[in-house]
């Protein structure tokens, strides 16, 4: 009995001892307590974004619909937050640990706040998107990342100041490290300026073609901190540094009003003026008197006999299309092509294609006869030439 009872003395021992001299009865308590939290937070929250969600819906605008939407996840924090709080509350630390838990406490809710503040910043943004012509979209997306990652370092600044590490040092040796790394990456700032440039000065957005002599030519996909992504027509991703695309002239396809058809067409030299007034007339007529052509009062229209090339009389076309889809100038490319086929078959003549005609000048029957000197014979060969015996 008596060792029994001894052993019974170490089981209260431990008991009211437990960790860090905490009773192992509080700590299944505080364990209680957390997971009833984190048990009923689906509940709670689900109460709270209810409410939330019922009362911004009663306003016009939807930004505060997005923002609730936004700020689910970090809500669905707080009861966990709560219980570890009441946890540690009923653990009833002293000293040392009630301090470093207290610091726990603090930086979950710190961490809590502003992860609903880094969400909070999307549906936000949609404000500027409405200032069109201040803030294109490219730039509402630099300035998203630029204030997300403020966020960022802000909120790890204040859990640090939390746990007693003073930032202010850590700062001023970054700015020393900052100064540095800049000596050595030159060309990641050059590009960052430029990339800066492109969306103020609006050169071009996501999903324009543009052409960059020498660089690339293809439609944009998205503009970053350093580069830019192009898409390549034959579906090739590229790469191009900021810098390139900022000193040097980019040619935006995509901002064209209209596209313009530009074409030589060289008719045989046996034509006749009556003929080439025929053709000219008739391609101008077709021009004008179709809606797929731009009128001459908005862009320039000429069909004029050009010049009189090597093979051919040059007849020019200049017009342009009301569309710029490549696809529909295609197809108008197109008909407008059987159309000066079929006038110029009409017109009784034809094509000319590239040709050159010599002159073969046959010598005088005056002039000397060319001297070709025999063969000799081999050494040693007595036969006569083929000359003397003929």
């Amino acid at each position: 009995m008596q060792g029994f009872a001894e052993f019974w003395a170490l089981v209260v021992e431990v008991w009211h001892n437990g960790l860090l001299g905490v009773d192992v009865g509080k700590i299944l308590s505080a364990l209680g307590v957390f997971f009833v939290f984190v048990l009923l937070r689906g509940l709670l929250t689900r109460f709270v974004l209810s409410w939330l969600r019922a009362l911004v819906h009663r306003t016009a605008t939807r930004l505060d619909d997005e923002i609730v939407d936004a700020l689910a996840p970090p809500v669905r924090l707080v009861p966990v937050v709560l219980g570890a709080f009441f946890a540690i509350r009923l653990l009833e630390f002293e000293g040392i640990y009630d301090q470093i838990w207290m610091n726990v406490i603090r930086s979950l809710i710190a961490f809590t706040f502003f992860w609903g503040v880094y969400r909070a910043i999307q549906p936000l943004s949609n404000i500027l998107t409405k200032l069109e012509r201040v803030f294109t979209l490219e730039l509402v997306e630099w300035l998203v990342k630029a204030m997300r990652v403020a966020v960022i370092l802000v909120g790890a600044a204040t859990i640090l100041q939390i746990w007693g590490i003073q930032v202010g040092p850590i700062i001023a040796g970054a700015g020393l490290f900052g100064v540095a790394v800049a000596l050595g990456a030159q060309d990641l700032f050059k590009n960052l300026i430029a990339g800066i440039l492109i969306l103020g000065e609006k050169r071009f957005r996501k999903g324009d073609w543009i052409f960059v002599a020498g660089t690339v030519e293809g439609t944009v996909e998205s503009i970053g901190f350093r580069s830019t992504m192009v898409r390549r027509f034959d579906k090739a991703l590229v790469m191009v540094p900021n810098t390139k695309l900022s000193d040097t002239a980019v040619t935006n396809f995509s901002h064209m009003s209209h596209r313009r058809i530009h074409w030589t067409i060289g008719v045989e030299y046996n034509t006749s003026v009556d003929q080439l007034r025929q053709i000219r007339d008739a391609i101008e007529a077709y021009i004008l008197g179709s809606d797929d052509f731009a009128p001459p009062s908005e862009v320039s229209t000429f069909v004029r006999i050009d010049r009189f090339s090597d093979s051919s009389i040059d007849i020019m076309v200049y017009c342009f299309t009301r569309t710029t889809n490549w696809g529909a100038w295609l197809e108008i490319k197109e008909r407008l092509a059987y159309q000066v086929k079929e006038i110029v078959e009409a017109a009784g003549t034809g094509f000319a294609f590239p040709s050159r005609t010599i002159y073969l000048d046959q010598p005088s029957s005056e002039q000397p006869e060319v001297f070709v000197p025999p063969t000799p014979a081999p050494h040693g060969d007595t036969a006569p030439d083929r000359q003397e015996t003929e």
